[in-house]
């Protein structure tokens, strides 16, 4: 028993002494805003994270409140994930 508390004790100090992953920021230009269904259509630059090119397409955002500070032709800087399956802008600076 002792063993197994010394164990878990060494994995809780190893997870917590884990750096945080830095989100990555992607620049991008916003192309549309589709307030009524939540998304914004983004002209970006490689999205690393998510292995995908440098393309234009359509996000969700992760509160609808991110698209109040977006106007047409606007440049963005953003952080991109998939939430529940779905590529959604996470971030925005």
């Amino acid at each position: 028993m002792k063993t197994k508390l010394i164990i878990a004790a060494a994995m809780a100090a190893l997870v917590s002494a884990a750096p945080a992953v830095a989100q990555e920021y992607t620049k991008g230009t916003v192309k549309e805003i589709k307030a009524d269904q939540e998304k914004v259509i983004v002209i970006h630059e490689e999205l690393k994270n998510l292995d995908m090119p440098a393309m234009t397409m359509v996000f969700n955002v992760a509160d609808a409140a991110m698209l109040d500070d977006m106007t047409e032709g606007a440049t963005i800087e953003f952080v991109a994930d998939r939430v529940r399956g779905k590529l959604t802008i996470t971030d925005v600076k």
